[in-house]
């Protein structure tokens, strides 16, 4: 197996590894532009701005129809560009677009709740984002194939846990410890923040490792939107340990 097509395969476990050897091949040869760190940096950028736009109307009109909309629009988005990445360019922006409906909404739900939380939410995750990209570029945890591996299995283990609460959501009743109180709601909240952070580090590598590996330039967008998904994840996180530690 070929040096790019492990890296795309241990980072992207739903992507489709020879779907993607089709497109770097391509880009050696010419057919597509390679995607540069930079790049995808400016289509970052690009994808929060647009989310902003969203948040904000949402903020000052919160409902739970916006918010389910959000959440159901930008997962078909996702899941469609993971089997289609080639689709990012237009999947990427619309996830954003559905993704602000979702954070304006809950972030004016926890708003009216807890007073401040928002701000501190947001301060956290920024926070997060900037010690986790200094520990990236120093090296402090270096990002093997292992360690990509147990932050990709313990992503999934989250992510289980999550679709579990929503059923029991969904038949009217709560999964225990996931939203009360105590060292035991603090402790899970903690754990889940810890393992979002470390998929910050994966999302920095995939930057990086995309150059190196001539990617096609389209995978900026698709990295870009991972990145936006951690950040999400990584702010609802924290609301939600915000919110505990508010109670307590």
């Amino acid at each position: 197996m070929s040096k790019h097509n492990k890296f795309f395969e241990s980072t992207n476990p739903l992507l489709k590894e020879k779907s993607l050897d089709k497109t770097v091949a391509k880009t050696l040869k010419g057919e597509h532009l390679a995607m540069t760190v930079s790049g995808a940096i400016n289509k970052t950028l690009i994808l929060f701005s647009i989310m902003m736009i969203t948040t904000f109307a949402s903020y000052l009109m919160p409902t739970s129809f916006l918010m389910w909309t959000g959440i159901i629009g930008g997962l078909v988005l996702l899941v469609y560009a993971s089997f289609k990445p080639e689709s990012s360019p237009i999947t990427a922006p619309g996830y954003a677009l559905f993704e602000g409906l979702f954070v304006g909404s809950i972030s004016a739900f926890y708003s009216v709740a807890y007073g401040g939380i928002v701000f501190q939410a947001v301060l956290l995750t920024f926070g997060t984002l900037l010690t986790m990209l200094i520990v990236y570029k120093t090296g402090l945890i270096k990002v093997t194939e292992k360690f990509k591996s147990v932050v990709i299995m313990a992503t999934g283990a989250v992510m289980i846990f999550y679709f579990i609460a929503i059923c029991f959501n969904l038949a009217g009743a709560q999964l225990p410890y996931l939203h009360q109180g105590g060292l035991l709601g603090i402790g899970i909240s903690v754990v889940i923040i810890g393992i979002a952070s470390m998929n910050l580090l994966l999302d920095f590598d995939a930057f990086e490792k995309g150059e190196e590996h001539g990617a096609p330039q389209y995978m900026e967008w698709f990295f870009a939107m991972g990145l936006i998904v951690t950040l999400v994840w990584l702010y609802v996180e924290f609301l939600r340990l915000l919110s505990i530690l508010n109670r307590e």
